[in-house]
């Protein structure tokens, strides 16, 4: 497939330009001007703090938002919001102080926010120092839950940077974030592998027909991570990105984690013997300094009881509710998934959030309930000659892991739970699976939807097998079954989907699109009564 890219830019303009937006937004002249104006306010000065990353918004939940941006030195955080562009009446919060210990990263809650309402915001950081100097505002802008029914609409995808693909400015970057951007969504679910620490990137890569893919470089991503400091430098080197800053600046963001943040199939407890790049062989510090990075550089809503917590739910309104899962930190080892006994050994969600998941799922008034998962159920993804990465281990009836997973549809079919649909990536191409009980080996479960999109800048591989446990049945599947794997971004079969729920007939539309943004498939869902 022929390259596209709407952006033609050489390594020297696209680094250029980079540093110029810094975020995707530049700072309206209106703000510039009264900011610079302001009294006693120093604009000019070594001691300046700047925006290197840009801004970020996500966990849009009720009147509430989370505002994400990072210092370039020790400095506090102050954001100021409104409901117009022109900020007349804005509201300024001082947040808290973005220190080293953090990578210089902040976040600020903001709350009472009015619902409904398309909102502007302006990141800025007061250097504690010299209070008096200010870095250059970075806008960003997000819309609040619906305060009265309307139309939904959201996106999601995963996999960025994966394989060896990193930002090629000749390409135009990861031009995919852009094609997400141009539709314009209430907000985007992340659906695992944000960074591929374990996967460095190199300068240049030679292509099938002899032509060079080359990527932007820099020294963190020129090794697997270990360090705190590797890790983020994984999330860092994403950032560089403009199409990455200027989707930020936009779209709010649901996020979660796969094993790519950490590891390839990483699981708790794993010992690395098998990987000679590593000198920190002990998997479950890796994850640790991951999970650390991980919630430094996204724009989640940290939890109190427990810091470290990544899966969580959130209300979108009566038409949707939405449930994250992690569903690697709470794994036992993998294994050939086959015991017939359920164990701490065939945990994949883990107890504690499986019965998390069965009440919010039971509580729910949503006429859609939407649960983002970060690996697909009924594929079949291996780790090694035989064992297995997910839920699924082969054909037959429940075993391993499968029993949990056995266990949670038989909760949702008994008590009567309806329009349960499942969001996911991981196996980098785009599918659209429908469990059909009548053909499946366990039947105790109430018929639905499983949507795969991604990557998002990654080898494309594919497509995996099916286990017949539960019955999956291919609607559609974007690649053809012998392709090459690690096909690069160049080839366009980069994929993500969106979901729209219509405000009055509460039909749920889910389309799957390619990198230009080009429809590929789509299904109306009815909604079950």
């Amino acid at each position: 497939m022929k390259s596209k890219s709407p952006l033609n830019l050489n390594r020297r303009q696209f680094l250029v330009r980079a540093s110029l937006t810094s975020g995707g937004i530049i700072a309206t002249n209106v703000f510039s001007k009264s900011f610079a104006q302001a009294p006693g306010i120093i604009t000019s000065d070594k001691m300046r703090p700047s925006i290197p990353y840009g801004v970020a918004s996500g966990d849009i939940n009720g009147k509430s938002a989370v505002i994400w941006s990072r210092s370039d030195r020790t400095a506090r955080m102050i954001v100021e919001y409104a409901t117009n562009e022109s900020f007349r009446g804005a509201r300024r919060i001082f947040g808290p102080t973005a220190q080293e210990a953090n990578d210089f990263t902040s976040r600020l809650y903001l709350n009472n926010l009015p619902l409904g309402e398309q909102i502007f915001y302006r990141v800025s950081f007061q250097n504690t120092a010299e209070p008096n100097i200010y870095s250059a505002p970075v806008t960003g802008t997000f819309r609040t839950t619906p305060a009265n029914r309307r139309d939904i609409l959201f996106a999601w995808s995963g996999d960025t940077a994966g394989q060896g693909w990193g930002i090629n400015p000749e390409f135009g970057g990861m031009i995919i974030y852009e094609s997400i951007r141009k539709l314009n969504p209430d907000f985007f679910i992340h659906s695992g592998d944000n960074i591929y620490a374990d996967g460095p990137i190199q300068s240049e890569v030679l292509l099938d027909d002899g032509s060079i893919w080359k990527n932007i470089t820099t020294p963190e991503k020129s090794k697997v991570a270990e360090t705190i400091g590797e890790f983020r430098g994984n999330y860092k080197y994403n950032l560089l990105d403009e199409n990455i800053r200027r989707f930020n600046a936009q779209v709010p963001q649901i996020v979660q984690w796969d094993d790519h943040e950490t590891r390839n199939n990483w699981y708790p407890g794993q010992i690395i013997t098998d990987d000679a790049r590593y000198t920190v062989t002990d998997v479950s510090l890796l994850s640790r300094r991951a999970n650390q990075a991980f919630l430094e550089y996204t724009p989640i809503r940290l939890n109190r009881e427990d810091p470290t917590r990544i899966y969580r739910s959130f209300k979108y309104t009566e038409l949707l509710d939405i449930f994250v899962l992690d569903e690697r930190t709470y794994r036992g080892p993998n294994t050939e998934n086959r015991s017939p006994v359920a164990s701490a050994d065939t945990a994949f969600i883990g107890g504690t959030q499986v019965q998390w998941l069965k009440q919010q799922l039971q509580k729910s008034t949503a006429t859609w309930k939407v649960i983002a998962s970060d690996m697909p159920i009924g594929l079949i993804v291996p780790d090694g000659p035989v064992n297995f990465e997910n839920f699924a281990n082969g054909d037959g009836p429940p075993l391993g892991r499968e029993l949990e997973l056995a266990d949670l549809l038989q909760f949702i079919n008994r008590n009567n739970i309806k329009n349960v649909v499942w969001l996911t990536a991981d196996v980098h191409y785009a599918a659209a699976h429908y469990y059909d009980p009548n053909q499946a080996q366990f039947s105790d479960f109430k018929p639905f939807w499983e949507f795969v999109a991604g990557p998002l800048n990654s080898g494309t591989f594919g497509p995996n097998k099916l286990d017949n446990t539960f019955g999956p049945q291919v609607k559609f599947n974007s690649i053809p079954s012998d392709l090459k794997p690690n096909r690069p971004p160049s080839e366009g079969l980069q994929f993500f989907g969106t979901v729209k729920i219509d405000n009055y007939t509460e039909v749920m539309t889910v389309t799957l699109y390619n990198l230009f943004g080009e429809n590929l498939y789509s299904v109306n869902l009815q909604p079950e009564r």
